[in-house]
């Protein structure tokens, strides 16, 4: 580095490194500095460079944390870097190219070193190493640390608010984004949660609080905006690809880093592709925004960032802010509005949504009351719809947030009066013309039967079947190929369950269990009798049901037990058909009280519904005896006819 353009191979010789990361101190007055920071570099444009760029500089770094004690190099390239950032606002407005471009190398330059030095130490060990003064002698450690580093993340924070967005600007308004989630990656390299985080602590308080509604407003502007990054030519310095920068490069893993943690280690966890390439600064901004509203509350304080996402209101609103929460501001919530439908593909965007309709009462109320929800709610299912391309996470937050919104009863009406035409991205039936309502039906149950048969995750068809229980009452006009899913899908389970039972009670060759089964009920000879009969039946495609009895439970306990003996001598494992049944069970119930509320809060509007379900009544009728159904059974035969 230095006056000339570098590339990665001459990093590791580069004369400027070498002194940067020598014995000799070098003070910030040093002319040195405005040698250092005259370089231009050729932007890594993949991982592979990226790599190399770390494996080109790590001898570099591992000097400069041996001798950095030493010397304090890292702090005065910091002092550097603020002396400089005084006079950027007044050098964006003049256009002043020349001090932009090194503020930007001084920045670039410490969030490289800062990555390596939060990954190899604590953060007391880098309070000390930004603590040396030349006069100081040893052990003298102490006032100025804190300061220098509270000095700096205030610096990035005014920088990123107080700076005007500009071709000239672009780049070191996204390493100061950058620079901060670098700050926060500390997180990374611990397995508790940090509750009494040096860096944690001066973000919420002292110098950089006042600050806090500010920078969570221009964070969210930046993801609105979606500002692109700059063409090749409009900087000084020689410009970065469409990626943004090496140090975006640089930083996306410890954002992804971040991430992963965040999302509890998610499959896939990672930065979305669409949303970089869209704008590296919108895609950062994002994340700097989600990390610092996930910030643990301090003990003696709430998160004020959280309290800023929590509490910030439409610039059409003109009531008063409350009194007890500083950190209130005013945003476009159209706008808003707008780039969430269109992000939704990324999902720190839709935990972003799902942020806001939970916790920020404005936001909800707002979303709820547009008239074209639609656009909202679309990209949503089309993430569930594509569950098994997606995230774990991703799917889960989509689904979430459809509970949230299935909440409001005016949601849950104006969803079937909204018509949609030509659904491309839906491959099963072809939906010339469809309700928004009855989609959201076809795509629920579609992700209930993807987890049944693949992820069997419980939690997460309970909260697709919660979806669908909180719209049941108003489902008005439904498709017929919506009719016919609820139904067909609920006889599905059925038969299921027809078939579980029978493996469980009365499995091929293990007369055993059967035997055992009596002697069980042998006490009373009605329901003896019933078994029996019930047996037979079974063999000619009748049911089980009469075997349910107030024993069930117990019955079904004793009969795996018995089965898992009966297999016990044999190599195949015993499929665990007690835990099928308790879930098929609960599937069934749930879907039965859906087609219940259904008929009972809206019979004449649904007569898809109606057909369906009479289409399907034999199967229907082997449920009415049956102990868990029989009294959800008994409503929809009186309401409906059957």
């Amino acid at each position: 580095m230095g006056a000339n353009s570098s590339s990665i191979s001459e990093l590791p010789e580069n004369e400027y490194l070498k002194k940067l990361s020598g014995a000799e101190p070098i003070s910030e007055n040093d002319p040195f500095w405005n040698q250092l920071l005259s370089f231009s570099f050729t932007t890594p444009t993949n991982s592979t460079d990226l790599k190399l760029l770390e494996e080109a500089t790590i001898s570099v770094c591992k000097s400069l944390v041996e001798k950095n004690p030493r010397t304090g190099n890292l702090g005065s390239l910091i002092k550097v870097f603020l002396s400089r950032t005084k006079e950027l606002k007044i050098s964006a407005e003049c256009q002043n190219h020349l001090f932009i471009w090194q503020a930007h190398n001084a920045l670039f330059i410490i969030c490289c070193l800062l990555k390596v030095f939060i990954s190899r130490m604590s953060e007391e060990e880098l309070q000390l190493h930004l603590t040396y003064e030349e006069k100081a002698g040893p052990g003298s450690y102490g006032a100025e640390c804190e300061d220098l580093i509270e000095e700096l993340l205030c610096c990035l924070i005014q920088l990123i608010v107080e700076i005007p967005l500009l071709d000239i600007t672009y780049s070191i308004s996204l390493e100061a984004v950058t620079t901060l989630i670098v700050f926060l990656s500390c997180q990374l390299f611990h397995k508790e949660i940090l509750r009494e985080s040096i860096i944690h602590r001066y973000l919420m308080r002292g110098r950089c609080l006042p600050y806090t509604s500010r920078l969570v407003k221009t964070l969210l502007y930046n993801f609105i905006r979606q500002e692109r990054s700059p063409p090749p030519g409009t900087h000084v310095f020689q410009q970065q690809t469409d990626g943004g920068g090496l140090l975006y490069g640089i930083a996306s893993g410890v954002a992804t880093g971040l991430w992963t943690v965040f999302t509890l280690g998610g499959v896939g966890s990672k930065a979305s592709p669409q949303l970089e390439q869209c704008s590296p600064l919108a895609s950062q901004s994002l994340l700097l925004l989600l990390v610092l509203a996930n910030l643990t509350d301090a003990p003696d304080m709430p998160n004020p960032y959280r309290q800023a996402i929590m509490s910030f209101k439409n610039t059409q609103d003109n009531t008063a802010f409350s009194s007890s929460n500083p950190h209130a501001f005013q945003i476009n919530f159209n706008s808003l509005y707008t780039a969430l439908c269109e992000q939704q593909k990324s999902d720190q965007a839709t935990l972003l949504l799902y942020m806001l309709l939970h916790q920020n009462s404005n936001v909800r109320t707002y979303v709820l009351a547009r008239t074209d929800i639609e656009n909202l709610v679309l990209p949503i299912l089309e993430i569930l719809y594509h569950v098994e391309e997606r995230n774990s996470h991703h799917v889960y937050m989509a689904l979430i947030i459809l509970l949230i919104l299935t909440e409001d009863d005016g949601f849950n009406r104006s969803i079937h009066e909204v018509i949609l035409k030509n659904i491309t991205w839906y491959a099963e039936r072809v939906l010339t013309e469809i309700s928004l309502g009855s989609l959201l039906i076809l795509v629920v149950i579609r992700t209930i039967q993807y987890n049944m048969t693949r992820t069997r995750d419980k939690y997460l068809h309970t909260n697709c079947l919660a979806a669908l229980a909180n719209m049941s009452a108003q489902f008005r006009c439904l498709h017929q190929y919506a009719a016919q899913r609820i139904i067909s899908y609920t006889c599905r389970h059925l038969r299921r369950y027809v078939y579980v039972l029978d493996k469980l009670y009365f499995p091929h060759s293990h007369c055993s269990t059967l035997q055992h089964c009596f002697s069980t009920l042998s006490d009373n000879g009605e329901e003896l009798l019933s078994l029996t009969c019930s047996h037979i039946l079974r063999s000619y495609a009748s049911s089980l049901f009469s075997l349910l009895s107030k024993k069930h439970n117990k019955v079904l306990e004793q009969a795996t037990q018995s089965l898992r003996g009966s297999l016990g001598s044999s190599d195949s494992p015993c499929p665990d058909y007690a835990q099928d049944l308790n879930v098929i069970e609960e599937v069934i119930r749930m879907m039965l009280e859906i087609i219940n509320s259904c008929l009972t809060n809206s019979l004449h509007h649904n007569p898809n519904l109606v057909y369906a379900l009479l289409y399907k009544r034999d199967l229907f009728e082997q449920f009415r005896t049956h102990p868990s159904f029989q009294d959800i059974m008994q409503n929809i035969d009186l309401v409906s006819g059957m």
